[in-house]
């Protein structure tokens, strides 16, 4: 690639097509071209259409640009590839691929025949510690966006990730001084590089100038296109205040995910300190975006204002060229390494295509090597029957050739059997050790997003004050609680979703607890099914544990799960709620006899264990409380039987709400009446009748091991 007479760096992006011609001169590098293609409509929100926008980009590229004789970078996006960095342990140099090959098919969440993928290694030369970058992307991706290309002639040399392309320009213009983290806020995404010495450490985000422009269709309900001119002359608009205001959102999400990553490269890496920010992309043409980030994430933000290749000679081009310099740097940086200059030389092109191109450029020595043979040929035979007459003369020199022969056969055998065989049960016992750690953070991260769904406990509750408690009645009481946990295992979990409390086989009821919601998971998907009792004083109970504790915990959906593995690579869940529904009616405590035997035989074991007996006077209750019924809606029936008691509060209509409850603001509570009855349904924290308190059984589908989602074309 080095020999290449010139190079073009070519960057589809989700708005445009970016270019930059690369020449080599006698001071290096030089700016000798370059081209920005806007496509008619946006690519993500083109569908079918997609693909010819592409084309036609392409197409008048190559009608204004001859490609002929030069070579071709091209890049594909952050968010559709894959990269993993890794320390490798002290070994030798010639036994890294094979180490880095393991660890690609341990860290690849694909089969290695069905995607393309390269290594680079990173090492400083005075620390013997070696990283490893392993850049992987399905292949049928890969070989779709390639064919854009070839179908156009392109000699397409070079297949590169978008921010390493980005790293590769920036290294070259000796723009990383010290810990320096460059933001590269495109169209979709925004791509996070921090480069600390000689090692990387990457992030996409979802968040880009395109976020900025919907705001703006939104908030003053304008078409895309116009809402997208609409920001980029914001600058100089007379509505600029109001355009930046509808902005600020954004704004404040882009900082927000910033800080986190910034935050968890800190964690990792205690000893780096990240000096500045280097600014890039034609979103950051935005006045005030650049103050805005230096002020809040209180670092140097410097926005790139030339490159060291310069600028077209053409003074025209050379006005636009800088225009779009924001837009240019990822082209610019494919330029560099299709000219050998790259500091990363990894690729995802194709072996294939990589196999052709060796087999061309050997194509021009096989004339002159063919006539070297026909010479050297009538030589060599000459030569070979006078050594022929000579060492048949010498029958004790064969004799000796063949043993030498025999020898070398058996040692070249013991080679591959002792040596090159070496430790495959030591590293098989390696992979298997390994495996044993797989899956051990589930449960404890399940439990966690459980427990994290509930409402949080009043501050009373969390302290113990009873006084306090009781000073809110006991229907009025946010609160909801998990008073048993089970699971069972399901091979394929579309099946559980007809199964009842745990497994029995019931009838959904016809209620909003059945529905809460509809998704269901992916054919074939394992996991757990996961029972919970769940309790709450409250006076709409099963509304209030659908408003709350289903609610929170339906919300950890698969795109949840994908949002925290983004901004925890290290530590990655394998698990999202795929459901949340409740399996039977809800129903007081009273009306549920399962219940109460439950409550007596937990009375009855806690007394045993304090030596108590089983059965005696009840526990004196706190005086009673007087009755209050702040919100109680008109025409609601109190006392009813089999309902709440009178003064109780809440709703008295059997069963629990009447019908046409109206949410939040219909909720009606008192104090709670006194137990003259069983003690077992006191509460042991109050000494409050618990019996008028709602249980439902709530059930949660965790699907484990997703398969992973397919990469969207870039």
């Amino acid at each position: 690639m080095a020999t290449a007479r010139f190079a073009w760096g070519i960057d589809i992006g989700n708005r445009a097509l970016k270019a930059i011609k690369l020449v080599r001169t006698d001071t290096g590098l030089k700016i000798d071209d370059f081209e920005v293609i806007e496509h008619e409509n946006v690519l993500s929100n083109a569908g079918d259409n997609k693909e010819s926008l592409i084309q036609s980009a392409l197409q008048s590229f190559v009608q204004r640009h001859p490609t002929k004789g030069g070579v071709a970078a091209i890049s594909v996006s952050g968010v559709s590839s894959f990269a993993r960095f890794i320390k490798l342990p002290p070994v030798e140099p010639k036994k890294i691929p094979e180490i880095v090959r393991f660890e690609a098919i341990q860290q690849i969440p694909f089969p290695l025949d069905d995607v393309e993928w390269s290594y680079q290694l990173f090492q400083s030369p005075d620390s013997p510690d070696v990283e490893v970058g392993i850049f992987a992307m399905r292949r049928e991706l890969i070989n779709q966006h390639i064919k854009y290309f070839t179908d156009l002639d392109f000699n397409v040399q070079v297949v590169q990730m978008n921010p390493l392309a980005v790293y590769n320009a920036m290294y070259h213009d000796s723009r990383l001084q010290g810990t320096t983290m460059i933001v590269d806020l495109g169209a979709e995404n925004t791509d996070l590089i921090i480069a600390d010495g000689e090692t990387i450490w990457l992030r996409s985000i979802p968040i880009g100038g395109n976020n900025f422009t919907e705001v703006l269709v939104k908030s003053f309900k304008l078409p895309f296109a116009k809402a997208e001119d609409l920001k980029r002359n914001a600058n100089t608009s007379k509505y600029a205040r109001q355009i930046f205001q509808a902005m600020r959102p954004v704004f404040a999400d882009l900082v927000a995910e910033i800080q986190r990553s910034i935050g968890f490269y800190s964690s990792v890496h205690r000893e780096s300190r990240i000096k500045k920010i280097l600014a890039l992309g034609g979103t950051f043409r935005l006045a005030g975006l650049q103050k805005y980030l230096q002020q809040n994430l209180q670092l140097e933000v410097e926005k790139l204002d030339n490159l060291a290749a310069g600028a077209p000679a053409d003074a025209k081009l050379a006005a636009t060229f800088n225009q779009n310099l924001l837009s240019l740097v990822s082209a610019y940086g494919l330029a560099i390494q299709a000219m050998g200059d790259g500091k990363i030389s990894s690729s995802l092109l194709p072996m294939h295509i990589r196999r052709e191109k060796m087999w061309r450029d050997k194509t021009k020595w096989f004339g002159a090597a063919a006539a070297a043979f026909v010479l050297g040929s009538a030589i060599a035979v000459g030569g070979y029957y006078l050594r022929h007459i000579q060492f048949a003369a010498s029958t004790v020199d064969a004799s000796k050739n063949d043993g030498i022969l025999s020898q070398a056969q058996g040692l070249d055998g013991q080679w591959k059997s002792k040596v090159e065989s070496a430790g495959a049960d030591d590293r098989l016992k390696i992979s298997n050790i390994r495996a044993m750690l797989d899956g051990r953070g589930l449960w404890p991260n399940l439990l966690d997003v459980v427990f994290g769904a509930l409402p949080p406990l009043p501050d009373a509750y969390s302290s113990g004050n009873v006084k306090a408690i009781v000073a809110t009645p006991r229907a009025e009481r946010p609160i909801v609680l998990i008073d048993k946990i089970g699971s069972f295992y399901v091979a394929d979990l579309n099946s559980a979703l007809i199964k009842g409390w745990n497994g029995a086989q019931v009838t959904l009821p016809a209620t909003p607890a059945a529905a809460t919601d509809p998704t269901t998971p992916p054919a074939g998907s394992r996991g757990f099914v996961l029972d919970m009792m769940i309790t709450t004083p409250h006076a709409v109970g099963w509304k209030y544990v659908l408003e709350t504790f289903v609610a929170n915990l339906g919300k950890y959906d698969r795109n949840a799960m994908d949002q925290y593995n983004s901004q925890n690579p290290k530590n990655p869940r394998n698990f999202y709620i795929a459901k949340v529904y409740s399996p039977s009616e809800p129903q007081m405590i009273k009306d549920d006899s399962a219940r109460i035997a439950d409550l007596r035989a937990s009375l009855s074991a806690a007394n045993m264990l304090m030596g108590q007996p089983n059965s005696g006077a009840q526990p004196t209750p706190p005086p009673q409380m007087a009755p209050a019924m702040p919100n109680m809606p008109t025409g609601v029936p109190t006392g009813v039987p089999g309902g709440r008691p009178p003064g109780y509060g809440g709703y008295g209509a059997p069963g629990g709400p009447p019908p046409g409850y109206g949410g939040p603001t219909g909720y009606a509570a008192a104090a709670a009446p006194i137990v003259n009855g069983d003690p077992a349904l006191l509460d042991r924290l109050t000494n409050e009748d618990m019996q008028y308190d709602w249980d439902m059984k709530v059930r949660a589908i965790v699907v484990i091991d997703p398969a992973p989602k397919a990469p969207t074309t870039p």
